[in-house]
Formats: structure tokens, sequence, C-alpha cells
């Protein structure tokens, strides 16, 4: 098995992951749930995954911001939009494209710690990648203004430390 691994810029790549996130969160899935009306970022970067078979399987959004947290100012990186093509999962495609995105925040030495959110259905696969439960509360930008988000829930990843608990500002849209 053959897979190539690309990690580009957010804009620029756009064209290439939308069928992917489309076909993975299609309007009607997204309907129902609590975060449906939410306003989210534009990754920074995105690790796109393809095979010579099947074209690009697999996306990882990675965001890069300088959040608050318990008011002091922390560099984080960020992954969302983790999607991987319903016929082609379980096969750990997004446990490589998280492990490039991750090796990708390292690699930029301002970032202190990892962040995600993610529904409960996806809490145990995050926990067995070493992601830790931030068990505070999560502020962030919206167009209605500042609100607190706790549609999902966050996970933390040790980059230099893991803060499980305090106030998290995202100081912007949340990914």
């Amino acid at each position: 098995m053959s897979i190539e691994i690309d990690i580009l810029n957010g804009d620029a790549s756009w064209q290439i992951a939308e069928p992917l996130l489309q076909a993975v969160w299609a309007p009607q899935l997204v309907a129902g749930k609590s975060w449906a009306h939410v306003k989210w970022a534009n990754a920074d970067l995105r690790v796109l995954l393809e095979t010579p078979e099947d074209g690009l399987v697999c996306h990882v959004g990675i965001y890069f911001r300088t959040i608050s947290w318990n008011g002091q100012k922390v560099h984080v990186g960020g992954i969302g939009g983790v999607s991987t093509r319903e016929d082609r999962r379980g096969r750990g495609y997004a446990t490589i494209a998280i492990d490039a995105a991750v090796h990708t925040m390292r690699a930029n030495e301002a970032v202190r710690f990892g962040l995600l959110f993610c529904e409960p259905h996806n809490f145990a696969f995050y926990e067995a990648r070493k992601w830790q439960r931030f068990k505070g509360e999560v502020y962030c930008e919206q167009p209605e203004g500042r609100i607190r988000f706790d549609y999902m829930a966050p996970y933390v990843f040790d980059i230099v430390r893991a803060p499980t608990l305090g106030t998290i500002d995202l100081c912007g849209l949340p990914w």
C-alpha cells in the first residue's frame, strides 16, 4: 500500500479538500448537531492523505493561534476537520494524518500544546493517541460575540505541556 502525505497551505488547498469535507460533513448530517450553527476558523495548513487507488482519503486541518490560558498568552497548534472517506475508515489513515499534524505542530517551536475539539464517540480514539481531556472552560468568538464553547469536548496534547484545568480563550473562532 502506498500513501502520499501532503501538508499544504490551508487556503490554497481548499479546492482539493472541499469535496472530501463536503462528503463527510454533508449538510443533512450536520443539521442535527448541536454545533451546526457554529462559525469555524479556516485551517492554516492541511494534511492530505492520498492513495494511488483512491485519491484523497483523509484530511486534517492544522491551526496555529496565540490563545489565552488562565490569562496568559500561549501559542498552540490545533487540529480540526478530521475527515476520512466513509468507505476507507478503519485503515489507520486518520492516525497517520493526525501524527503528521502533530509532527508539524512540534516543528513550530513556539507551540506549547495541541488542542482539538471532539464529540463523545471520538473520545476513546483521541485518548488512545495520548490526547488528554481539558476539564476547564473554553471561550471563543462567534459572529454574535464571545461565547462559552461547550458544543464539543476540548482535548490537549503535550508538546511542552498539556494543561488540563483552567480557562482557555481561543481569541478567535474555534476549529
